[in-house]
């Protein structure tokens, strides 16, 4: 529990830095769903925005600029900076500075440095300092996850993942940026979750194998990416990031000593976010015909192996996790220091990209 952390009873003030996608689907509305906190203020200076924000959160102040917020300081319990990129380390280091636990939405920095200098600084003010990693909480991650805790696989030999989508004409924005200041492209945004999924499954990397190419016209940044990670545990994760995948591939393929698990199609939580759903009863649920299958020698596509019920989906536990720990001490759910060994790999992954090897960490 931090210094300014209200009583037992009051919410825990949470200020909200940006209200683009990131902060107006998944971050508010998570906030709101979460007992023990309340969303206290959004920062945007888009007035559009401003509206949006007042219009779901009637309750919420809006300021136009961090400055504002920081003038507030004592009032509030927690920051959750859900802005661009390239604003990361400097928001979270103004707001350790301001004596005020933080929330980063992935990635939090562009180096793996920069981000274990966040996490020093956040140790040195004994604060909380935690990273926005919601795929953790995905409902194939979360089955596989029980799969692997029961021994269904055996010995897990290759990890494939992706996370790929159709996309022939690029959106524009700082997240397709070519500008190495934003960092943008898909190594960074989709590629952050792949890579954390994989090392918080199997643990740390030895060896990092990539390649990124822009295929769509006009693109600036890589819209099609592979990353081959050897762990240090003998596994292998073959992963993949795409904006130009025509017919898409299965979410996971999960190949062991004694089975494996095939599941295809995305967690419906963003979805559901992005249409105005909020967490309640029955919140992140999938229909049979989406279960993965778990076998050996048959083919998932032509009904080979038995259906595994795919447990429910649960980004609301990333920000209950948030409330035990600023409230009893509770663990940190996502630490800065694995957000930075993440980021060791996307570092890794561009030189490997770029000078065509095959890079040891």
């Amino acid at each position: 529990m931090t210094a300014s952390a209200p009583g037992t009873g009051t919410p825990l003030r949470v200020g909200l830095i940006g209200f683009g996608l990131a902060g107006s689907v998944f971050h508010a509305p998570l906030i709101a769903a979460t007992e023990g906190l309340t969303l206290d203020t959004v920062v945007t200076s888009n007035p559009e925005r401003q509206q949006a924000a007042r219009a779901e959160h009637p309750r919420v102040h809006v300021a136009a600029s961090t400055d504002e917020l920081w003038s507030r300081a004592g009032e509030l319990d927690l920051i959750v900076i859900a802005s661009p990129n390239k604003t990361h380390v400097p928001l979270a280091t103004a707001a350790l500075e301001a004596g005020l636990p933080v929330v980063v939405d992935k990635p939090i920095a562009g180096t793996a440095a920069e981000a274990r200098t966040l996490a020093d600084l956040a140790e040195q003010r004994g604060l909380l300092l935690s990273v926005f990693q919601n795929r953790r909480w995905d409902n194939d991650f979360l089955t596989l996850r029980a799969l692997l805790a029961e021994g269904e696989l055996g010995d897990v030999l290759r990890f494939e993942s992706r996370f790929e989508r159709w996309r022939p004409q690029p959106k524009g924005g700082w997240r397709e940026s070519g500008d190495p200041a934003e960092i943008g492209g898909l190594l960074y945004d989709l590629g952050s979750h792949v890579v954390d999924q994989a090392l918080t499954l199997f643990g740390p990397a030895a060896s990092v194998y990539a390649e990124t190419d822009i295929r769509r016209p006009g693109a600036q940044a890589d819209d099609d990416t592979f990353i081959a990670v050897t762990h240090t545990s003998g596994v292998r994760s073959h992963l993949y990031v795409s904006a130009t995948t025509a017919q898409l591939g299965p979410r996971f393929r999960v190949l062991g000593s004694r089975a494996g698990y095939v599941k295809y199609g995305l967690d419906p939580q963003e979805a559901a976010l992005r249409e105005g759903s909020r967490p309640g009863q029955d919140w992140g649920g999938e229909p049979e015909s989406l279960w993965g299958r778990l076998g050996a020698g048959e083919s998932p596509l032509t009904g080979g192996g038995r259906p595994v019920p795919t447990l429910p989906g649960d980004y609301p536990a990333y920000y209950a996790a948030i409330a035990r720990a600023l409230r009893n001490g509770g663990p940190n759910p996502v630490t800065a220091q694995e957000a930075a060994a993440a980021l060791d790999v996307l570092e890794a992954a561009r030189r490997s990209a770029r000078e065509g090897t095959v890079v040891s960490l």
